[in-house]
């Protein structure tokens, strides 16, 4: 009898069938739309249920960004798309720099589109990958895998372990030894899929919920929101543009033509346009203005109070 060599899937709480999925094939659609859809509340209940862990990540990537370091999802399918649809996402909403976040995925650009599901079983390639983009050690890697145990993941961690770099896991199945494997695992068990073993389900949601989670809080300690809104808004196309006017209308409390006009002045860019606003300057020295505050409006003002509560009363 041959040894058996790796994870044994059947055990795993991804691979299980879920009970009430023995007779899905005879359900209507309506009753089968309805058993899925309600089944997504265990994944809203399983991300909610890490938040904790979830801040300590949003806590590390800030601490590297603001380092001058990158953040890495890497996965393998549908894991590995999230991670990629997550980094795409990011410079569009709050301007920053694609090289800030980066995806790898198993099976390169190719398997965001097209499976490529042998890739996950090639862990050389993951610190191959890492190697490539020059991983050092004030980064973050963190690695996704809803059924904890794909290759490709786990060799991400034990890479970026080695070159001192920071690492986070994000899985769906909960296992102490995972500890082992990141500096903070982040675990929502969403139990056992609909259809089983389709982590694109329940798995995919609560992993999805867990990356805009993190994604968003890290932008938000940049700077990258002021008010809740994207005042950092790459105005890309119409919708867009149209929003970045809304923003500085609603944060100026201005019509729709002062927005235009701060806007066009301010090149476009929703923070020099307010800023230009709030502190009656011109663009080049509300940019400067801002700079010095790091890019953050909120830090921008109240170093702007600050300095005129210090500055003596006017003679009468």
């Amino acid at each position: 009898m041959r040894e058996r060599k790796g994870p044994d899937y059947a055990r795993l709480l991804t691979e299980a069938p879920h009970p009430k999925s023995a007779q899905l094939e005879t359900l209507s659609s309506e009753e089968l739309v309805t058993l899925l859809v309600g089944e997504e509340r265990r994944a809203q209940q399983a991300a909610f249920g890490a938040r904790k862990e979830i801040a300590r990540a949003a806590d590390c990537v800030i601490a590297a960004l603001r380092a001058g370091g990158r953040l890495f999802y890497v996965g393998a399918g549908t894991s590995g798309r999230l991670g990629a649809l997550d980094a795409a996402e990011l410079p569009p909403t709050f301007g920053s720099s694609p090289a800030q976040v980066i995806a790898v995925v198993a099976g390169g650009s190719r398997a965001l589109s097209r499976s490529v599901e042998g890739a996950e079983d090639r862990p050389q390639k993951a610190a191959q990958r890492l190697q490539r983009l020059g991983l050092e050690a004030r980064d973050v890697v963190c690695a996704i895998a809803a059924s904890g145990v794909t290759p490709f993941a786990r060799a991400a961690l034990a890479y970026a372990r080695e070159r001192g770099a920071a690492t986070i896991f994000v899985t769906c199945a909960p296992d102490a030894a995972h500890d082992a494997l990141a500096d903070i695992v982040i675990a929502a068990p969403v139990g056992p899929e609909v259809l089983a073993g389709s982590t694109r389900l329940k798995a995919g949601t609560a992993t999805k919920m867990i990356l805009n989670a993190l994604s968003t809080t890290t932008m938000v300690a940049l700077g990258k929101v002021y008010r809740g809104r994207m005042v950092d808004v790459v105005a890309s196309n119409e919708k867009l543009k149209d929003r970045a006017r809304r923003i500085v209308g609603e944060l100026c409390r201005v019509d729709e033509r002062t927005a235009r006009s701060l806007l066009r002045r301010a090149g476009g860019r929703v923070k020099i346009a307010i800023a230009m606003h709030a502190l009656g300057l011109p663009a080049a020295d509300a940019a400067e203005r801002l700079a010095a505050a790091n890019g953050d409006l909120h830090r921008l003002f109240a170093t702007n109070e600050r300095r005129a509560s210090t500055r003596p009363a006017r003679k009468k």
